[in-house]
Parts: C-alpha cells; sequence; structure tokens
C-alpha cells in the first residue's frame, strides 16, 4: 500500500516503501515542540513517535541509571537545531579554530 503523506515544516512529500518511513525525518532540534533545547521532540518525530514517549524514556534512563541526562546534553550539543546546518560543537569547533587562525 502506497500512500503519500505531506509535511508542513518541509512541505515535501514521502512515499512509504521498504526503504522510507512516513515518519523519516532528518535527525533536527525541533524549534516549535521544545520544552528544554527541543532533543526529544526532535528524536521523536525522526523515528516517529510521540515526543511524550521520548521525553519519559530520558526521564527514566535519568532515574534509573544516570544516563539520560547526558544522553541529553550530547543530542543538544551534537544534533542541529531546525534550519540550521551545524550543531552547537561543530559551532563551537568551527569558532575555535578560526581564532587561532
Amino acid at each position: 500500500m502506497n500512500t503519500t503523506t505531506d509535511y508542513p515544516a518541509t512541505g515535501s512529500s514521502t512515499t512509504d516503501s521498504a526503504s522510507s518511513r512516513p515518519g523519516a525525518w532528518p535527525l533536527r532540534r525541533s524549534t516549535g515542540d521544545r520544552m528544554i533545547a527541543g532533543v526529544a521532540a526532535g528524536v521523536a518525530r525522526s523515528l516517529g513517535v510521540d515526543p511524550i514517549i521520548v521525553r519519559v524514556g530520558f526521564i527514566l534512563f535519568t532515574l534509573l541509571g544516570g544516563v539520560g541526562l547526558p544522553l541529553y546534553l550530547a543530542g543538544w550539543l551534537l544534533i542541529p537545531d531546525e534550519g540550521s546546518a551545524q550543531s552547537l560543537a561543530s559551532e563551537f569547533i568551527g569558532s575555535v579554530s578560526s581564532s587561532r587562525n
């Protein structure tokens, strides 16, 4: 069964097949559905699930083993914002390397 779905943020359409999912978005931090930095909403959109599920996952990982907070912080630094070509970490590295020249 092939269906076409329009996504308002990009205006593009994706066709279901074995190689593409309707929820398959590039991994970007959300600017519209963010609670703190948009990491959970961006991951959820990329996976095609509700952001609440990812947020609860981060909370559970934080409470049960302490790994949720470092994962969230890594996502904040390494996942680019919507509309941005670079992550915060790559922008920082670029600014440090350009200041040395």
